[in-house]
């Protein structure tokens, strides 16, 4: 990116008793420049903050520019948030993986679903996953001298011919090499295979993750996790793609090879390395590991224990905050998808324990996505329309937070929450996390 590209960085948010609240940083205020250097990025903005003493340029909402001198402790926080983590742009992906959520989308939906990322920036702030090939000789610098470590990279295959068939970009077939370098330079990344039956599964699979496991040596190995997840389809999918979606056969038959590698991995390393997301268990129709297998969840953005970790904190919660009676009765419906429909099953027997509270679980898959088994995050709205109209829904609907669009009401297929209520007639009540969700209940 050149430097013309690089925007002022929008203020969306003061932090109460802030420097910047301080000074007097207003929402819609933009940041030019840091000590005569324009960050192009969240990470080149918290890189000059760091020192103690600031110039800054700023416009504010008016257009008048003004400059600001900032005396501070080293490593202090101003106290800002932005509209946007970069402020040059998103990387988009140059690959065409068959398997591309992205593309597995009708069209005509809010433009944000339909930006294909490939941003090492994301992969170091926010773990969000990339493929290394659209890297420039500068952006492998700036990797290199500021230390971005550990990345999260989609690697799928280390055979080159299955990766570049797989990702659709001749660069692809480079991955080996690009994980020798960051080897060489002490530099950290995960990894992410997304399995597809009869391309890069079997052999194919065993090979990738004894690649990976290769570079998991050292003080600072450079793979430092691997994460093996099922590819997921959609009716949207383009017709001449060549995936089939993963059976309960094939889900078995993974989870049996992958254990055995957890096995030789857990003699040589101490750690299971390589990690099953909870999805293959599901199809699976199979129990989830216990606890002590995650370790320290280090995969846990690709599923990897994200049920077990939610089994442990509600626990943790209810003990704390599950009375034995309420005083007002009342009822609610739980939706969630049928991907956890049993794992949580022992969750709303707990929560019916409470005298005057009854919770109904309703797990649902999507028709919207065509798909058999669908985790929670997946459903939409139109999925609720279809599904709860016949139902006593009681004084409400629970609805985990995570179908939403972030910071705000939207489903993944732009129905709002507002919406759904209004047209099933129920109040609708997002809940993020256990705590929310226990509250919701009982106060």
């Amino acid at each position: 990116m050149s430097q013309s590209t690089v925007k002022p960085a929008k203020i969306s948010r003061v932090l109460p008793d802030s420097i910047a609240a301080e000074i007097g940083f207003e929402i819609g205020d933009a940041i030019v420049s840091i000590n005569q250097t324009q960050p192009r990025d969240l990470i080149d903005y918290r890189f000059l903050c760091s020192d103690e003493y600031l110039e800054l340029e700023v416009i504010d909402t008016a257009g008048d520019l003004h400059q600001i001198e900032i005396e501070k402790d080293y490593d202090d926080d101003l106290g800002l948030e932005f509209e946007s983590a970069l402020f040059d742009g998103l990387i988009q992906c140059n690959n065409h993986c068959p398997f591309c959520f992205i593309d597995q989308q009708p069209p005509g939906k809010r433009q944000s679903l339909y930006l294909k990322d490939d941003d090492y920036r994301l992969s170091f702030l926010y773990g969000s996953y990339l493929t290394l090939t659209n890297l420039t000789a500068k952006e492998w610098r700036r990797i290199e001298q500021m230390r971005l470590s550990p990345l999260f990279v989609s690697v799928h295959a280390t055979e080159p011919e299955i990766r570049t068939r797989l990702l659709k970009n001749e660069r692809a077939g480079l991955i080996m090499s690009q994980l020798q370098w960051f080897q060489e330079r002490r530099l950290q990344i995960h990894a992410q295979v997304v399995v597809c039956p009869g391309i890069n599964d079997g052999e194919h699979l065993a090979r990738t993750l004894l690649d990976l496991a290769s570079f998991h040596q050292g003080e600072i190995p450079a793979v430092a996790s691997a994460a093996v997840v099922p590819v997921g389809l959609t009716r949207f999918r383009p017709a001449e793609d060549e995936l089939i979606p993963v059976s309960q056969q094939q889900a078995i038959a993974v989870i049996e090879q992958v254990q055995q590698l957890q096995d030789e991995f857990q003699q040589q390393f101490g750690s299971t390395f390589a990690w099953l997301a909870d999805e293959w268990f599901l199809i699976a129709r199979q129990d989830i590991p216990p606890e002590s297998h995650y370790e320290d969840y280090s995969q846990i953005g690709n599923g990897v224990g994200s049920i077990r970790l939610f089994l442990k904190q509600f626990q943790s919660t209810a003990k704390e905050m599950l009375p034995k009676a309420i005083a007002q009765p009342r009822r609610f419906t739980w939706v969630v998808g049928n991907a956890v429909e049993q794992a949580f099953q022992p969750l709303v027997a707990q929560l019916n324990q409470v005298a005057g509270l009854e919770i109904n679980l309703v797990a649902l898959n999507s028709q919207y996505w065509g798909q058999e088994i669908t985790v929670t995050g997946l459903l939409t709205g139109q999925d609720l329309l279809a599904s709860l109209p016949a139902k006593d829904l009681g004084d409400g609907i629970l609805l985990p937070s995570l179908m939403l669009k972030h910071d705000d009401t939207k489903f993944l297929d732009d129905l709002t929450v507002a919406d759904v209520s209004n047209q099933l007639a129920i109040p609708i009540f997002p809940v993020s996390g256990v705590e929310e969700l226990i509250n919701r209940c009982v106060d």
